[in-house]
């Protein structure tokens, strides 16, 4: 690896372990060359996210968000030199000429931040699908792309359907998780629908729920919800080698543990972030390094079989 592109991928590991701290914890347990490859393509997906969540007028955003995916065309179009300026270009051209990482789905992530910057909002559960798949189910397939299936793995055509479902299960439990600041920024991202059933179309200012609203039975309805998603993302897990497969179930982890906390405490997403501490991250890291986190997903998808 040359000189330029290796100063790239570096660029790349510190904005990941600057900005990602669960991320950062999962990729760890990758081999070299899958943890630079992904922190290039988390270092592109953050470019963008940045412009989304920044302050400058929609139009302009628009407008960055659309230089961004010129630049991603020039990633697929093999045009970026080693040489170039922007480090997170020539690690992801890299990163695309030694993995089959589908770009497109960069693409879909713009496609779905454009719909932050214009503030769409979701009436059903199929409306926030959409997002949902944008910006997380497609960075499910990308990882895909990184990991790779075992050979001869059993279902393996499915493996991009199962990514995609995990990402869903990750984006929902962030849903849950930024409620309070998502409500700050005059945003609330779970569909009018659900709403309207619990009583909280009035939306959420402050600590506490809306006025005769059933809050917590929405907070539990919509961990169901993320909970069969990661039932069926879980799927994927026997079909990736091990330390794939506990890369994922580590990063799955950890917002599985949110989910427990956000389920026990629903109502502590309205007072702020709900976190893990380090040290609960670092537990579900070696879970899954040991392979405990696969190993039980794939006793539990055998005897579904069986």
């Amino acid at each position: 690896m040359s000189a330029p592109v290796l100063a790239a991928y570096s660029y790349c590991e510190a904005i990941t372990g600057q900005q990602a701290r669960n991320f950062a914890y999962g990729i760890r347990l990758l081999p070299t060359p899958k943890r630079r490859a992904m922190s290039a393509l988390y270092a592109f997906s953050r470019r963008v996210d940045d412009i989304g969540d920044g302050t400058l007028a929609p139009d302009v955003k628009a407008a960055r968000l659309e230089d961004t995916r010129a630049l991603l065309a020039r990633v697929r179009d093999r045009s970026v030199d080693e040489d170039d300026t922007d480090p997170v270009a020539v690690a992801l051209s890299h990163t695309a000429d030694h993995f089959p990482v589908p770009l497109d789905g960069l693409d879909e992530l713009i496609d779905g931040v454009l719909m932050d910057v214009r503030g769409e909002t979701y009436e059903t559960w199929d409306d926030l699908k959409i997002y949902c798949r944008c910006v997380a189910g497609a960075i499910g397939r990308l990882s895909l792309g990184v990991f790779g299936t075992e050979p001869g793995a059993r279902g393996a055509e499915r493996a991009p359907e199962y990514a995609d479902t995990l990402g869903l299960a990750l984006q929902l439990t962030n849903i849950l998780r930024d409620v309070r600041e998502d409500a700050e920024d005059g945003r609330t991202y779970l569909p009018a629908d659900d709403l309207a059933k619990f009583g909280c179309s009035a939306g959420f200012d402050g600590a506490h729920p809306p006025a005769g609203s059933d809050f917590a039975g929405l907070v539990h309805f919509e961990v169901r919800r993320a909970r069969a998603l990661f039932a069926e993302g879980y799927r994927l897990l026997p079909m990736l080698d091990r330390r794939s497969g506990a890369c994922v179930a580590a990063m799955a982890g950890i917002y599985r543990r949110l989910l427990d906390r956000i389920e026990r405490e629903p109502e502590a997403v309205l007072r702020g972030r709900v976190s893990l501490p380090g040290r609960e991250k670092a537990y579900v890291a070696v879970r899954g390094l040991s392979g405990l986190d696969a190993r039980h997903v794939s006793r539990r998808t055998i005897r579904r079989r069986a």
